[in-house]
């Protein structure tokens, strides 16, 4: 079995490392602690731009719902503090660490594709699960020496299939 808070990519490959790292446990401790500052420097700002897939596969469907990273940021720290509210039978880090994949990332050049994917839940203390079952695909960049986010297709199902 995978241990989730592992980083599965090898020492010498420092690019996928630093990337996993970006998108895994930084961007799960920040949004737990609803706090963007741990994540404001991992994005090329005048390059973003976000796309929210609606969870649904039909490409027709999906919204450019962060034309900017402020939107997505506004977004962001909303979704976080509504988290903060709800109550969990289960330590929710390590929940979403158990529920996230992030083992594909392509890298040609100074840009990378990375596929991120939950697939599981969260126990909540009223007995429900909060499920996540989604994917996103990310676009980097390589900027100052290091990848970071230019945008996003998020929200997408997982699997796409559904």
């Amino acid at each position: 079995m995978r241990d989730p808070f592992t980083n599965p990519f090898s020492a010498d490959d420092k690019d996928r490392q630093s990337i996993w790292e970006m998108l895994v446990p930084r961007d799960i401790d920040a949004f737990l602690n609803a706090d963007w500052s741990m994540v404001a420097g991992d994005f090329v700002e005048p390059e973003f731009i976000g796309i929210h897939g609606q969870n649904n596969g039909n490409p027709d469907k999906w919204t450019l719902a962060f034309p900017t990273l402020a939107d997505y940021r506004d977004e962001w720290l909303r979704q976080a503090k509504d988290f903060q509210t709800i109550e969990f039978a289960e330590d929710p880090r390590t929940a979403i660490f158990t529920t996230t994949r992030l083992e594909e990332i392509e890298i040609n050049g100074d840009r990378a594709l990375v596929h991120k994917k939950f697939d599981g839940g969260i126990k909540k203390a009223d007995g429900t699960l909060d499920r996540m079952n989604w994917q996103t695909l990310y676009y980097c960049k390589r900027v100052d020496g290091r990848f970071r986010i230019s945008g996003f297709t998020g929200y997408l199902p997982y699997p796409m299939g559904s």
